[in-house]
């Protein structure tokens, strides 16, 4: 039976906030991914629109460079009503040295009704949804979290596979620095997926004992038996010093070629979180060819972000005596 938006608008959904998914239950998980499979159906209409944040102000809050994400969060709340401001730190009060607290409380004296913001700081978005009425969605907090990323894998993975439990997930890459591998750890364990972590031995984190998951430093071994391959990228702004011997090295090491797909499942879909680096990571008839669902994380982004947005609206400020 399809899942409506109507179906899922008494579901309980009891926080302000999305932080991370360190601290959701797999419940709250497959609510969101329910959402958004309702969501999807909406962009899949020839008038791409709803009506469910009519009246809501959304700020998308942005102090790193974006293009999927930041772009993804602005049309999906456009798609649902909503009213959007997009800031950059850069053209801001921020660069005449306001704090970022300073900020945000400027912001709600506008009323806005929830904050996207990225930081390259850890943590910062946790600061600010602890001062803050509005609600407040991750976008990326440094080496943190990206928690609707995980959410926008998972859901992909869910809608080619059928399920997540009990699949293998290889993350290949540069572990140590991925917000993106953080969110994607907690969310798959915790419905019941296998995670192997693998890459370079200086670019994994040095305590791994919560994490449950396997490691290997050997590609092959992580690309045997996996039903998804997620590729990620050497993040190199967020590393003090370099830590491979080269871009060279690294892609002899742990890209993903063709020759190297060939030995995993014929099925197993390979995606990235992007952005790409062409021939590093991986080779550009991997990402273009058939087991590749990069594209298609980008659209279910849209649709996942759609969700969180329209959960976390019901959570945040209460009505004034004229809404209720």
């Amino acid at each position: 039976m399809t899942t409506t938006v109507q179906d899922v608008a008494v579901s309980p959904w009891m926080r302000k906030d999305l932080l991370g998914l360190w601290e959701l239950s797999a419940d709250e998980i497959r609510l969101i991914l329910q959402t958004a499979g309702s969501f999807r159906e909406v962009s899949e209409r020839s008038i791409k629109k709803v009506p469910a944040l009519r009246g809501k102000t959304v700020v998308n809050l942005f102090f790193e460079p974006s293009t999927r994400t930041r772009t993804s969060f602005e049309l999906a709340a456009k798609r649902l009503s909503a009213d959007i401001i997009n800031i950059a730190a850069q053209t801001s009060s921020l660069s005449k040295g306001e704090t970022i607290l300073d900020t945000v409380r400027n912001l709600e004296a506008f009323n806005v009704d929830i904050i996207v913001i990225r930081h390259q700081s850890a943590g910062v978005p946790h600061a600010i949804a602890r001062k803050s009425a509005a609600s407040v969605i991750n976008a990326g907090d440094g080496s943190h979290e990206h928690p609707t990323q995980a959410l926008l894998d998972m859901f992909t993975i869910q809608e080619k596979k059928g399920r997540i439990e009990g699949l293998n997930v290889s993350i290949i890459g540069d572990i140590a620095h991925s917000r993106v591998a953080r969110s994607n750890v907690w969310g798959l364990t915790k419905l019941g997926a296998k995670v192997t972590l693998c890459g370079p031995p200086t670019l994994m984190p040095k305590h791994l004992d919560d994490w449950n998951t396997r490691v290997t430093f050997d590609v092959e071994e992580a690309i045997e038996g996996a039903d998804v391959l997620m590729l990620l990228r050497i993040q190199h702004e967020r590393q003090e010093t370099t830590l491979v011997p080269s871009l060279r090295e690294y892609r002899l090491r742990y890209g993903l070629n063709a020759e190297r797909l060939a030995r995993g499942k014929p099925d197993v879909l390979v995606m990235h979180p992007g952005p790409i680096n062409r021939g590093v990571e991986l080779d550009s008839s991997v990402a273009d060819g058939p087991n590749s669902v990069i594209l298609e994380q980008v659209t279910n982004g849209l649709a996942v972000r759609m969700a969180v947005l329209y959960l976390v609206a019901g959570q945040g400020r209460p009505p004034s005596i004229e809404e209720k």
